[in-house]
């Protein structure tokens, strides 16, 4: 071949490389300036809202697409809230429980119908139906026929230790925050509730329905089913879902205790009028007291949205495929809201439900604390928002906000070139 065909084809390829990385530098450049408006709007909504600091998560199956932390981690100090920023998330903790459950299944340590009996010292048999067993399907549905009553609410929090309660409120009209004295061990403080006769048992401690009849959502029977899981892997579940969940996706900064993580990037949490709340912890830590980051978050939500895809890696595509498939017929529900698109109670899978509209995930609140975690089933998208400040009566402006927020990055999501 003549040196000036060879010098002819080096050109063109050349001049196609440069073209191509052009295009490239063009999209990236188009993407950024779509982001850099997107913060410029949901910072927007955070100064002229009630929300002290909120941070927010978009993602899909191939990776984190947006994360940011708008207002303040702590009033007083004017710190800033970001994705790094660290706070309990509430109820999406139990979708942790979920996971955990499959991948001790997968580890041939339990199966779904067994019943919950066969790991436990102590007696669950609710009253009313004797001769039916509850089983951990029914656990992780929801319709173990367990109940929350007002002494889960008024018990199961606990204020941590070697703290300074000046300026502060343990007073919360949703759940009392009780001194540490009260503090007890997990498995006591279910056994106590859940036995008849025990130190902590109420007559509607139980249903009236059977188990398996009924679907209510139940933190007592989401943190039992944690207790199983420890008993049927001999591990305890902080240890096993940290060895199993959080250290393969690289959650370093998440825990589930202060004494886990950085408390140094820890938010403040605020009551409805911005007092200051202390810090806190739980009895039943796995309903709801995962400490985590936005960022953290953004990789977990991620593996959700591949699990489902039949691409994740903390479980099989078997085992993703039984964790997400919708486990109730209408039934089981005394009502339920078809209108409502991001409503896990709609059609409860594992620990993580559908609602009526197409979306996938769980919500949470807590003390100063705000969470839904949601992906679209069909365009594999997924948005996190974790706040923290109480959400407030429905004619507060800070749930509007909070809409505002979600609403937003579901419009972006339009906007930003998603690689496929």
């Amino acid at each position: 071949m003549k040196k000036s065909t060879i010098a002819l084809l080096l050109s063109i390829a050349l001049c196609s490389c440069n073209q191509s990385k052009k295009q490239i530098d063009n999209s990236l450049s188009e993407n950024q300036n779509v982001l850099d408006s997107l913060t410029m709007e949901l910072d927007s909504i955070q100064r002229n809202g009630q929300i002290n600091g909120f941070a927010v998560a978009m993602v899909n199956q191939n990776g984190v697409l947006y994360e940011k932390g708008f207002g303040f981690s702590n009033r007083e100090t004017k710190e800033k809230y970001t994705e790094n920023t660290i706070q309990h998330i509430a109820s999406v903790s139990k979708t942790l429980i979920g996971i955990a459950l499959m991948k001790a299944k997968e580890m041939g340590k339990l199966n779904l119908d067994d019943p919950i009996q066969d790991y436990l010292a102590f007696k669950v048999i609710n009253p009313n139906y004797p001769d039916e067993t509850i089983t951990i399907r029914q656990l992780a549905t929801h319709t173990s026929s367990i109940n929350d009553t007002e002494q889960y609410m008024e018990r199961a929090w606990i204020l941590t230790k070697d703290q300074d309660l000046t300026n502060v409120s343990t007073a919360y009209p949703a759940q009392r925050l009780n001194p540490p004295k009260l503090d007890v061990p997990m498995e006591k403080y279910l056994n106590g509730y859940l036995e008849i006769n025990g130190a902590f048992y109420q007559d509607d401690n139980y249903l009236k329905f059977k188990p398996g009849e009924r679907y209510n959502y139940s933190n007592i029977g989401a943190t039992l089913c944690a207790l199983v899981i420890e008993k049927a892997t001999g591990q305890a579940f902080d240890s096993f879902t940290e060895e199993h969940i959080l250290k393969p996706l690289g959650m370093n900064s998440s825990g589930w205790s202060l004494e886990d993580v950085d408390i140094k990037k820890h938010s403040r949490l605020y009551r409805n009028d911005n007092t200051l709340l202390p810090f806190y912890t739980a009895i039943t830590y796995p309903d709801g007291m995962l400490i985590s980051s936005s960022s953290d978050m953004a990789k977990y939500l991620s593996e959700l949205v591949k699990g489902y895809s039949g691409e994740g890696k903390l479980l099989s595509k078997e085992s993703y495929k039984e964790l997400f498939t919708e486990q109730l017929e209408e039934q089981n529900f005394e009502s339920r809201n078809a209108d409502n698109p991001y409503n896990g109670d709609y059609s409860p899978a594992l620990f993580i439900g559908h609602s009526a509209l197409g979306y996938i995930g769980h919500s949470g609140g807590d003390a100063g604390v705000g969470t839904w975690m949601y992906f679209d089933k069909e365009k594999r998208t997924g948005r996190y928002i974790v706040i923290n400040t109480d959400m407030g009566n429905d004619e507060r402006a800070k749930e509007f906000e909070y809409y505002a927020v979600w609403d937003k990055m579901n419009e972006y999501f339009e906007k930003i070139n998603v690689e496929e």
